[in-house]
């Protein structure tokens, strides 16, 4: 076999397409492959119209390495003069518009930059920095433009820090119900309008669709969701873990309090005891659990924020939304009669959200998915040695996490 038949194989170019050449170049390690365009009567790309030829423009494409050498594709390719779209370049089946990689070269990028850093896969393709992320943008753009206007049953909404400070992005993820859970929204800030854009985003029947959110409590959350989502307040299903993050803070401005009182007399039973008030009590670690079985026999202020938090914890061990209730209800008193300022705070605040904290009971929906969407961008941000540019950022997460059809389509 010849090398003309053998990349017209390799390529699988036909007609009018056709292999006219190979040749080497030793000292830069090269192989030129030589393709031309056999056909007479030619259309728009756009329209699909009968269009004139009016030149041809000489343009080159990176190919799959063959036997260790670079591999470029080089063609002379028609340029036509339609009514409608004027001169424009006709397709070429072996790669996509304004691309300067062929079909198979961007499907291997993409593959090699899911698995690794897009600095190795530079190196392993040979390829620019500006060049695979060309590749990766490409694929982003091609991904979204495919998405389907799928159904939404269970959704999880959560902010992501960019960089230092209150500098956030808001995410909305699909919840993992037949696959993994996606990315759907990314927008910047944690503010009404950032969620606003993907409630905006949805069809009538996606929005039909939506049977749960899970949220923390945070208040332009709600009020985008209220506002869009039709019986908002029988789907909203506020997370757990939010909810004893903001007993953990109480329990810990409690110990503070009482701390500062303590070593005012000259007591430091309280000190470097934080971390310790911050477990549950089936996660205490062992080096710990002496001190803890000490603490919390003591008439401390803390030790009885700490049970409150702990009896809290025990509401989803409910078998349902009655038991629930009642459950709440019992916590809520006791809490109320704590006379511990923070924790009695913190219940008034979960009795103005009481029924989309008892909606768990309903929709057995976490914001579970969220957290361990959190943990897989950090370890993007790790990867790339953080983020200096935004876009680049929410491009990565969706090239990552984003359930797209990254790769280009073959094409005849």
């Amino acid at each position: 076999m010849q090398d003309t038949q053998l990349y017209q194989q390799i390529l699988g170019l036909v007609a009018p397409w056709r292999v006219t050449g190979v040749s080497m170049k030793r000292e830069t390690r090269t192989i030129e492959v030589a393709v031309e365009c056999a056909d007479q009567v030619w259309c728009c790309p756009e329209c699909g119209q009968r269009a004139h030829l009016h030149d041809y423009e000489t343009r080159r494409w990176r190919h799959l390495d063959s036997c260790q050498f670079k591999t470029l594709l080089v063609a002379n390719v028609p340029r036509v003069k339609c009514p409608d779209h004027g001169t424009v370049t006709v397709k070429v089946p072996w790669a996509e518009k304004h691309s300067r990689f062929t079909t198979y070269f961007e499907r291997l990028a993409i593959d090699l930059m899911l698995e690794c850093s897009i600095s190795g896969a530079c190196e392993l393709m040979g390829i620019s920095w500006a060049e695979a992320d060309g590749i990766k943008q490409r694929a982003v753009r091609r991904g979204l433009a495919r998405k389907p206007a799928a159904p939404m049953p269970a959704l999880c909404v959560d902010e992501k820090s960019f960089g230092r400070g209150h500098d956030y992005v808001t995410l909305v993820l699909r919840a993992p119900g037949e696959g993994a859970a996606t990315v759907q929204h990314i927008a910047d800030g944690r503010t009404k309008e950032a969620l606003d854009g993907f409630w905006k985003s949805l069809t009538p029947e996606q929005l039909g669709s939506v049977r749960a959110v899970a949220m923390d409590m945070w208040e332009p959350y709600l009020l985008s969701t209220r506002a869009h989502l039709p019986d908002a307040d029988a789907k909203i299903v506020h997370d757990p873990f939010h909810l004893v993050r903001h007993l953990n803070d109480a329990v810990d401005a409690v110990r503070r309090s009482e701390h500062k009182a303590l070593l005012a007399r000259g007591d430091a039973r309280l000190s470097n005891s934080r971390q310790v008030w911050l477990y549950g009590f089936e996660r205490l670690p062992e080096k710990w659990e002496a001190r803890m079985d000490e603490l919390r026999t003591q008439k401390l202020k803390t030790a009885r924020a700490w049970a409150i938090k702990e009896m809290f914890r025990e509401l989803w061990t409910c078998r349902n939304l009655t038991q629930g209730r009642a459950f709440f209800a019992d916590w809520f008193a006791w809490a109320i009669r704590s006379r511990l300022a923070p924790i009695r705070r913190a219940a008034r605040m979960m009795k103005r959200h009481v029924e989309q904290i008892l909606t768990i009971f309903v929709h057995r929906l976490t914001n579970a998915a969220a957290e361990g969407m959190n943990n897989k961008i950090q370890g993007l941000i790790k990867k790339a040695f953080g983020y200096r540019n935004r876009h680049r950022f929410k491009t990565d997460i969706l090239f990552h996490c984003g359930g797209l059809e990254l790769y280009p389509a073959f094409s005849q």
